[in-house]
This record gives structure tokens, sequence and C-alpha cells, in this order.
């Protein structure tokens, strides 16, 4: 092993990757001079579909070669790879349990972890959590719940364009960062475009004046121009202006070109039935249960759904979140829905998308919205310019499920169902669509434990628990405080009162000891003894 120089024990080299180049086909998908990794680092990496990052995990581990640069590895790896094998008798968050555990047991120095939250439900995204917050490696983990990185991380890796951009502090202090980082862009392409227009107006000037100085001027006699020479006169004075005129383009030419920042246009939607189901109850749920075969997944329930709200579905894996979702689809017994409703459903399988058609053609072909605002949502979802045109069959997981998106947002409805919509969606996608859905006017029913995109969205929560539907009339945030308020160890505020007293007596023995404080303080001790062991 090579040796490692002191630099203190958090300093300390674990990694380290040096002028690496790498290449997928014909394009460079990795390019940087060099990037370390050391003991105690908590590292979230970040970067659009398709960016590198897998690719990147994958050198490191040193699955893959590259072209150019060299790897250092000082400490043993661990790797949790993207894609967890199926199987027949345990869920998908099960199967990615038993990675975690059985990668963790390793204890290797560098732990290198592909979305590891992918098919964990909320309750076990928090049980990884702690488990990594408790683990004394350092590791580098690709995920898209930004929620969970703001957790667990300490520094985030984005990759951009094949460079790897380094930010300090977890994932909202990455978003604070790139926000400050726009905004400078844009002053920066203000002041270019004000410089840029000041130069032209200079050089528009000096071009008129250029072509009037070939001019015999109006108050000179023609006797007097035979005298002074004007002709000659006024070519050299056309020269001069001429010269100042290219030096000006060349300052023109040498101004540092600065690029717009994107805008974000608003999306304004012209929804079916709108004034007729605003704000108004477009669907009862009256003693509705949920069965898998004989399993009880949830008791009678009731609720209400009113035009415009934005409803989040939430419980752990295997609860019947799905099954109550296609039981409002369906319109099973008990389910009553207004005929201004109008459904569009979004599941992972993309069956709305026409494969052979453009992602245009196919968000055209079931929208009554006009072209401009067709092209703003696609925007807003990155398909800009002529990406529009390029049919379906070619577009990644990610692109698929952002065109699906699109298709069914633009299409003829008022009330969105979406299964799982962040799924397959990279950081950036998913905040482009709570945008989207933030600005929608129709009602959102959705299924996601996605905690960030849940509290982004949500108005209200249905909450599948315990067999039981409970409805929450206000935010995730609101829903889980009260959650913790309910779950609440009353031994737990008896303890702190406890050792609130016992402070207390402390610091009056200190000043004043005397032997009715002592036994006050032992038997305060006592009872706190006992508390914990009741607690045990």
């Amino acid at each position: 092993m090579p040796r490692i120089t002191k630099m203190g024990e958090d300093r300390m080299h674990l990694l380290e990757a040096l002028n690496v180049k790498h290449y997928v086909k014909d394009r460079l998908i990795l390019d940087f001079d060099h990037i370390h990794i050391y003991k105690n680092d908590r590292i979230g990496l970040v970067g659009q579909n398709g960016s590198g990052k897998t690719t990147l995990l994958n050198v490191l581990a040193g699955e893959i070669t590259t072209e150019e640069g060299h790897v250092i590895r000082h400490v043993e790896l661990g790797v949790l790879p993207q894609l967890k094998r199926t199987d027949a008798v345990k869920s998908g968050g099960e199967v990615t349990q038993e990675y975690i555990n059985q990668a963790l047991i390793k204890a290797p120095g560098v732990l290198l972890a592909d979305e590891p939250t992918t098919h964990l439900d909320t309750e076990h995204m928090e049980w990884l959590e702690k488990k990594l917050l408790h683990w004394k490696g350092a590791f580098v983990i690709v995920s898209h719940d930004r929620a969970f990185l703001d957790a667990v991380c300490t520094k985030v890796w984005e990759i951009e364009e094949g460079k790897i951009n380094e930010y300090s502090g977890n994932y909202s202090d990455y978003a604070e960062q790139k926000d400050l980082e726009q905004r400078h862009q844009q002053a920066a392409y203000e002041k270019y475009e004000a410089k840029k227009k000041q130069l032209e107006e200079a050089l528009k000037l000096k071009e008129e004046k250029a072509d009037r100085a070939t001019k015999t001027p109006q108050n000179v006699s023609r006797s007097e121009a035979k005298i002074t020479g004007a002709k000659p006169y006024f070519a050299k004075k056309q020269k001069k202006l001429q010269k100042t005129g290219k030096a000006i383009e060349k300052r023109l030419e040498k101004l540092e070109k600065v690029e717009k920042v994107r805008e974000t246009p608003p999306v304004k939607m012209n929804l079916p039935n709108k004034k007729t189901f605003k704000g108004k109850i477009i669907l009862r749920a009256e003693d509705v249960s949920g069965f898998v075969g004989e399993r009880l997944l949830w008791g009678r329930t009731r609720f209400n759904v009113r035009g415009g709200d934005k409803i989040a579905v939430i419980g752990s894996n295997g609860c019947g979140k799905t099954t109550l979702v296609k039981k409002i689809i369906n319109g099973d017994d008990g389910i009553t829905k207004t005929p201004s409703m109008k459904i569009g459903y979004f599941s992972q399988d993309l069956h709305i998308l026409n494969v052979d058609q453009s992602i245009l053609e196919n968000v055209s072909s079931t929208s009554n919205q006009d072209e401009t605002v067709i092209r703003t949502v696609l925007a807003r979802l990155y398909f800009y310019g002529d990406d529009v045109y390029k049919p379906v069959r070619v577009l990644s997981g990610g692109e698929r499920v952002k065109a699906a998106l699109a298709k069914l947002f633009l299409s003829n409805i008022n009330t969105l169902i979406l299964d799982e919509p962040t799924n397959f969606l990279d950081i950036e996608a998913a905040s482009a669509l709570e945008s989207l859905l933030q600005g929608y006017e129709g009602t959102v029913i959705f299924v996601s434990h996605d905690r960030r995109f849940i509290e982004n969205i949500a108005t209200r929560i249905l909450s599948i628990r315990h067999q039981a539907i409970e409805v929450f009339e206000g935010t995730y945030h609101q829903f889980k405080n009260k959650k913790q308020e309910k779950e609440r160890d009353p031994a737990e505020d008896e303890k702190l009162v406890l050792q609130t007293k016992i402070s207390e007596v402390l610091g009056r023995l200190s000043i004043e000891p005397s032997e009715e404080l002592e036994e006050e303080f032992q038997e305060l001790l006592a009872e706190k003894r006992r508390l914990e062991q009741h607690q045990k």
C-alpha cells in the first residue's frame, strides 16, 4: 500500500483520481484534473441523467479503465451497484436493504453507492440515513432524493460536461450556491449586454461620421473649398474615423461573451370545466376498503377530494397506495366522481407514448393547448429547440419519463393521478416537475416516497398505516410534526423535567451545600434510574 503523508487524520487521502479522461463511444464523458476523497468525507454525487455519475463510480472502483489518468486507492472500497437483483419472494426494498447491510458489514474505507434509496419507502430511507450517520467510513453516494442528501452529506460533487465541481455542505447548501452562481451570471450577462450595446452604438456613430466626411459641408463655399483643399481634408478625417471604427470593432470581438441564464416562463393553461370544479367536491369515497386477495390493506374509510387539491398518498411499501389510486381511477364501489372530473394517469410503464413519433407529436396528439404553451412546458422539462423533434425510441429512460409527464400534463384533463412520478428523474427534472405542479390549477393526487417533493407539492395527506387511512388537512411538514408529537414517549417528557430539577438542585448544592439538598438530589437520581429501567 502506498505511504500516506501525515496531514491530520481528517485530511488523510483515502482515494485520488488524477488527470482523468474517459469516452463513451465518441462522447467525452469524464474530463477532470483531480478529485480526492478524505477520511470522514460524506459526498453526494449529482448531475443530470447521462452526465456520467455511474461511470465515475465505476472508474473509482476500478471496474472501468480510463483512456487517460489514473486512480490511487489507499483503502479497501465497497460498491453498492445501481441495479439490484429481482427476487420472487422479497420486495425491492427488502433486496436493497440486504445489499446495503452486506456492503456495510465489510466496513470498507470508502463506500461507493449508486442510488441506494431505490425501492426504499420513507421508513427505510430514514433507517438508511441513521446507518450512514453512524458509519465511520467515507462515502460517495449518487441519489436523486434531496432530503436524503441533505440528511447524510457534507460535500457535493456535481458532474457537468465531464468536469467535477465541488461544493461544501449538503444538497440545500449546494442549491443555494448554484442559485448565487446564476445570479452572478445574470449580472455578468447584463453588464456584457450593456457594454456590447455601448460599443455597437459608438461604432454606428463613427461609421455615420465617416460617411458624412466624404461630402462637402454646406457652410463651405466652392471657392473656399478650392483654397483650403476641403476634399483631402475630409478624406483624411474619414480615414481617421474608419480607423477608430476598426478599433471599436476589435474591442467588440475581444469582448468576452456571457451566456444568458435560461428563464422559466410561467405556464398559463386552459383546463376543461375549470369554473365548475375549482374548490368544489369532485370525488367522494364512502366506506371504501382495500384488499389483496384475502389480505386487508386498509379498513373502511371515507374522504373527499376538492377541485384544485394536491394530495399525497403516503405509506410503507405494500400498504396499498397503488390499490387506492386504481380504485379512484376505475370508480370502484364506494367511489363517486362528478362528470366535471377529467382524469389523466401516470404510471411507470409509459404506455401512453408512441415510440415511433417525436416528443412534440406525442404531446400535441392529446393536447388542446396552443404550441407556445406546449413548447414552454417541454422547455421547462429541459427539451429545448430541436430536441422536441427527437423520436421517443431514441430517448433515455429518464427522458421518456419526462416526455410521458409532459404529454399527460398537457392533455385535455383537470386531474392528474401520478404513481411515483420522480422515479428515474434526475434532481433538476424533479424540481422542474415540482415547479409545474405548484402552478397547476387542476387537482393532483400522487403517490411518492420523495419527501422533498411531497413537502413542496402536497396541501393534504392521505397516510396509509396500520391497515387504516388517515386524512390530514395540511402540508407534509405539519403532518410530520403532528406525528412526532403523537409518537413522543411521555416518559421522555418526565425525564426532561427530572433532568431540569437535577440541574437546579446541583446548582444550589454547589453554592450552599446541605443534607436536605443532598437527600433531594439522591432521590431525584434514583427516580431517574427507575424511569430509565422502565423504558428498557
